[in-house]
């Protein structure tokens, strides 16, 4: 499979790196609670200022969800069997979302193991990821009417994937911010069981390089991916791509990269759909 600061807690493995906020959007930030401060990117910028955790927990085995958890903006990171931090391929998640589960308000610190698990549709509303473990979220449904939904949060230091899109239907990223990542979405390009026609909408995000690619898709399975109003940040020569094509496998073997850009059918968007500052 295509793989892979505020003062750190205790906890933290690594050393920290600088942090940088962007605010805008305040009221969804203090949902639940939560500090705040506030700064804007540049005069378009939309993005939430990054909350200050209300307590934190220690997770040894992965929590399981049904229905809604509200965090109340609690830092939750890994320690015993899920104290890694590094990029190996199986970990168990901080999280694992039922089909139709809702997490939101929850910051996950490091070791973040393999962040969430979604094993059907689920909604991931101002989830903040400090420094991302193997991957921040892995969407896993079987059923190609399957939504996830991703509305508000962040994802800081993601040396490969931020989210890893395994599963079948249509992935929704709305109103959230990326900085120091490899990609921001990858549909699986090697999965033993690939899916075809996964839809991968990203739109109203802040993307802050350094950064490899925003979304990447398989399109001889069918894939899509619409972005609109990506606010790129720090990246004036254009280094970051908007949307790379795949040919996915289902024996294992790395894909291959076959094109990037904009091309009227699998990755859908224009210029004016991506502002750079």
């Amino acid at each position: 499979m295509t793989r892979k600061p505020q003062q750190p807690p205790r906890h933290r493995r690594r050393l920290s790196r600088r942090r940088t906020t962007i605010g805008g959007l305040a009221a969804l930030a203090l949902t639940g609670g939560a500090l705040v401060t506030t700064s804007l990117v540049g005069s378009a910028g939309a993005a939430t200022a990054w909350p200050t955790a209300k307590g934190e927990q220690a997770v040894s085995s992965s929590i399981s969800v049904s229905g809604t958890l509200d965090g109340g903006y609690k830092r939750y990171y890994g320690s015993g069997d899920l104290g890694g931090d590094g990029q190996e391929e199986g970990q168990d998640p901080i999280f694992n979302l039922k089909d139709g589960a809702v997490l939101k308000n929850v910051i996950i610190g490091s070791p973040a193991a393999d962040g969430i698990h979604c094993a059907g549709s689920c909604t991931l509303q101002n989830v903040w990821w400090e420094d991302v473990g193997e991957d921040a979220a892995t969407f896993k449904g079987t059923s190609s009417s399957a939504v996830y939904t991703v509305y508000g949060g962040g994802a800081k230091s993601a040396s490969d994937k931020v989210f890893q899109f395994n599963g079948a239907g249509k992935l929704v990223v709305t109103k959230f911010q990326v900085e120091n990542f490899g990609k921001l979405v990858r549909s699986c390009g090697n999965c033993s069981t690939q899916y075809k026609n996964r839809n991968i909408i990203v739109n109203d995000v802040d993307i802050t390089a350094p950064g490899k690619s925003i979304v990447g898709i398989n399109s001889n399975y069918g894939d899509t991916a619409a972005l609109r109003n990506v606010r790129i940040h720090g990246d004036s020569s254009k280094k970051i791509k908007p949307c790379v094509r795949y040919e996915g496998n289902d024996d294992g073997d790395e894909p291959t990269e076959i094109g990037s850009g904009p091309d009227g059918t699998y990755c859908r968007y224009t210029a004016s759909d991506l502002t750079y500052d």
